[in-house]
């Protein structure tokens, strides 16, 4: 069988390393060819050397003769022009793990090009679902989630008896501050923000976390990928991280999908296509489990989550709204501009305030999700009012 060729597009991040890791643990079934960073170049031309690619992009174009002659005396192309790249090399696979908003137009370009797309980043579906959906299905491209929750749901979801399915349950573990009040979440700063209790994760995703802000993109995504309601999308939490996701059907059974807090697994079983790909990855032990706990989501504390079910009630623009808004958010609290609670509040006056429209096609999106940027920078400035 010849080998699956395949773009990563973010190797230096988390998800990238861990894609690397599986890549690398069974080197002959990939051929890897386009990689690409934003402005990490060290690691970029490691990484690249490493995997054997054939063209390795750096986001920062004032980066790329550093990236040239790091890469000198090696086969391998250097460029700035990820476009480009991708649609100049075509993929059974790309793995899509560009934090934020800058992932979107890499991921249509990708989704031309390759036989399938695994999505790891949120913040397009969230903003652009229903186009990135329509660019997949006018080229013929399989989107495949990589997100442990969603992947989780996507082993044991039965779209061939879809009508049966009541409602899927998203695990989240409470980031961390689980353990904590909303009174001293208040003063929290960013390095307690970041530690992550079970995951090993980038910044944003580990704020998020903290937050719940993840879980909110994650019931929105979940809508956009598995085409269901909002009362149909449940959260629980559940501190141990060993059940990632649950499908409950109309019959009384439950389906789960568990593992270790290794996103490798869940990488493994979309490079692999379904297939239980052997990964040098973190295995969970059943004898060593002594207990599970499911909690509902304190709104309260975790109001984040309630902006996700109010975002899908009002539509496509409040969602882009919602992840500009707390895009710029997470940012200013990494710069110490604003407290942790202030992102929701950033959150929740940026919704607010977005003019409801109508967003025809990704240039459109793209222009709404900047001016609700400059929004919320404006009410940050403002301190927190308009």
């Amino acid at each position: 069988m010849s080998p699956k060729t395949i773009h990563i597009l973010g190797v230096t991040g988390s998800i990238g390393e861990s894609t690397m890791d599986v890549v690398l643990h069974q080197p002959e079934m990939f051929d890897v060819c386009v990689v690409s960073a934003h402005n990490n170049v060290a690691l970029l031309a490691e990484r690249a050397i490493s995997l054997h690619a054939k063209v390795a992009v750096i986001g920062d174009a004032a980066l790329l003769p550093s990236l040239q002659k790091l890469l000198s005396g090696t086969p391998i192309e250097a460029s700035s022009d990820l476009i480009g790249a991708i649609k100049a090399h075509r993929a059974d696979m790309t793995m899509s793990a560009i934090t934020g908003m800058a992932g979107l137009e890499p991921l249509l370009a990708a989704i031309e090009v390759s036989a399938s797309v695994a999505i790891a980043n949120k913040e397009p579906l969230v903003a652009a679902g229903a186009q990135v959906l329509q660019a997949a299905q006018d080229s013929g491209c399989q989107i495949l989630p990589v997100d442990s929750e969603h992947n989780a749901i996507y082993q044991v979801f039965d779209g061939a008896q879809k009508q049966a399915i009541e409602h899927i349950v998203l695990t989240a573990s409470g980031g961390a501050f689980r353990d904590w009040t909303i009174d001293q979440m208040a003063t929290a700063k960013k390095e307690q923000a970041l530690k992550h209790p079970n995951w090993s994760m980038g910044q944003k995703i580990t704020i998020d976390s903290a937050s719940m802000m993840n879980k909110a993109l994650e019931i929105i995504e979940a809508a956009v990928l598995f085409g269901l309601r909002a009362d149909q999308i449940q959260v629980l939490i559940h501190p141990q991280s060993i059940v990632h996701g649950m499908v409950a059907y109309q019959d009384g059974s439950v389906l789960c999908q568990m593992g270790a807090s290794d996103m490798r697994t869940p990488i493994a079983n979309i490079l692999a296509g379904g297939a239980r790909l052997k990964t040098p990855g973190e295995k969970l032990s059943l004898e060593a489990m002594s207990h599970m706990n499911f909690t509902p989501v304190d709104y309260q504390k975790y109001p984040a989550v309630q902006l996700a079910y109010d975002a899908l009630a009002m539509g496509q623009y409040a969602q882009v709204a919602l992840n500009a808004a707390n895009e710029v958010a997470v940012q200013a609290f990494l710069e110490d501009e604003i407290g942790f609670l202030d992102i929701v509040k950033v959150n929740q006056a940026v919704m607010a305030k977005a003019p409801p429209s109508h967003l025809s096609n990704v240039s459109e999106i793209i222009a709404y999700d900047k001016a609700r940027r400059a929004e919320a920078k404006a009410y940050i400035d403002k301190d927190l009012a308009w």
